[in-house]
């Protein structure tokens, strides 16, 4: 089952076959950690693929902790760096994970979000031209510009928020591995203040440890003591009276977990439509399917393939004894193709409802940001129904085991022919 660890395995595509036959013979079951490159070996975990055992883990943290061994498969590499992770909102669960979701959800209302809408449809219409592009850097602009606008980032700075996004998510991928900021000089002072606290990258170093991101958190703290929009989630944080540490994981929650979701969302769910293009000629005839067609994207290209829980207690879960400490790994891009939930779940099918897909996760730790990402889905793909599109090169899969994206997207906007 060593497949399902490797990060390899998913440079090709998600192993969807693979996770149909272990979802039939065996539903819960054990996975090696090998060495990765520098990253050294893993006692292994038990792996979770049917969608009714995923919810069960998703809504129970009694059972299944987010807190004890924190969310990804990878172990922190020192008792200090799994003390840090356990204090972001992520990282928690409740009563401490509540305390921490009150204080910033008032930005993710969908009151909040009905207000940035107008803003965020403006931004979109911007981003696309005739000619070729790749989606993925095109798109990747509008989850950045949205955060930086929640968070209260200032426009030169958001290049940063990419660049963060980029160490952590592409950490597998040699082409995302050490990518250099961008054109530092257009920063703000802090922003370049804030860069020259970067360390040097070392192999092994965890990419979301503190010591591999202090820049980022110089900057947090930088930012935190700058004056901020009232309305900024910054904001919330500074009168949320957080410690330090949980002021400098909510920040890198923002930074890099609100920014990953669409960055691989976007350009997935493109390339779903063009390799259906029965669905995509539908949706143009009836885009009033557009929100329906949003939840199939996301199902059918969930931007995060899995999430890590650690057993509290000796327990049984499909059939297998489960030790208190052991890894439990909950695989949403398996749970998303259960057949016993979706009927025909390989068929792409912009008008499936009900859709109980767990893009978004499930139970306490619901993504806090579903109604901004999907405002910014919509936004995107009713800019993207207005041009012809069509492939310009192969899509390249980004190098990870935990996202689902692409590395590149090149394709082909023309003006539509109308009758």
């Amino acid at each position: 089952m060593v497949e399902v660890f490797l990060p390899s395995t998913y440079d090709r595509a998600v192993p969807y076959e693979l996770f149909a036959r272990l979802r039939e013979e065996s539903p819960v079951c054990r996975v090696p950690e090998p060495p990765v490159g520098p990253w050294r070996a893993g006692p292994g975990y038990w792996a979770v693929f049917r969608h009714a055992d995923v919810k069960h883990v998703l809504r129970t943290p009694e059972d299944f902790s987010s807190h004890l061994g924190a969310t990804q498969i990878r172990d922190p590499d020192t008792p200090s760096d799994l003390e840090f992770v356990q204090v972001q909102m992520l990282n928690m669960d409740p009563p401490g994970h509540s305390r921490l979701r009150r204080i910033v959800a008032a930005a993710f209302t969908p009151r909040a979000v009905r207000a940035l809408e107008r803003t965020i449809e403006r931004r979109a219409a911007a981003l696309f031209e005739a000619g070729e592009c790749d989606v993925v850097e095109v798109a990747a602009d509008l989850p950045v510009w949205t955060l930086a606008h929640v968070m209260g980032v200032p426009a030169q700075d958001r290049r940063l928020l990419y660049d963060w996004a980029s160490r952590v998510i592409g950490y597998q991928d040699a082409d995302y591995a050490g990518l250099s900021t961008a054109d530092v000089a257009s920063l703000t002072p802090m922003g370049r203040q804030a860069v020259k606290a970067r360390p040097e990258p070392r192999p092994g170093v965890n990419p979301r440890s503190r010591a591999a991101l202090a820049d980022m958190f110089a900057y947090a703290h930088a930012l935190g003591e700058s004056p901020v929009d009232d309305e900024s989630v910054m904001s919330a944080m500074r009168k949320g009276g957080l410690t330090e540490a949980e002021f400098e994981n909510m920040f890198f929650l923002f930074a890099v977990a609100g920014n990953e979701t669409l960055r691989n969302g976007i350009p997935g769910g493109l390339l779903t439509l063009l390799e259906h293009p029965d669905q995509l000629e539908r949706l143009r005839a009836h885009p009033e399917l557009l929100d329906s067609a949003i939840e199939e994207m996301l199902r059918f290209w969930p931007p995060v393939m899995h999430f890590r829980r650690t057993a509290t207690h000796d327990l049984t879960l499909g059939g297998q004894r489960i030790r208190a400490g052991e890894k439990v790994v909950v695989y949403h891009a398996s749970a998303n193709r259960d057949p016993a939930v979706f009927p025909d779940p390989d068929r792409f099918d912009i008008a499936r409802t009900p859709n109980d897909h767990v893009s978004f996760g499930f139970g306490p730790h619901f993504c806090l940001g579903a109604h901004l990402a999907r405002a910014q889905l919509r936004s995107v793909f009713r800019e993207l129904l207005k041009w012809d599109v069509e492939l310009a090169a192969p899509p390249r899969r980004l190098t990870s085991n935990f996202q689902n994206g692409l590395k590149h997207l090149p394709v082909r906007l023309s003006s539509r022919k109308t009758c």
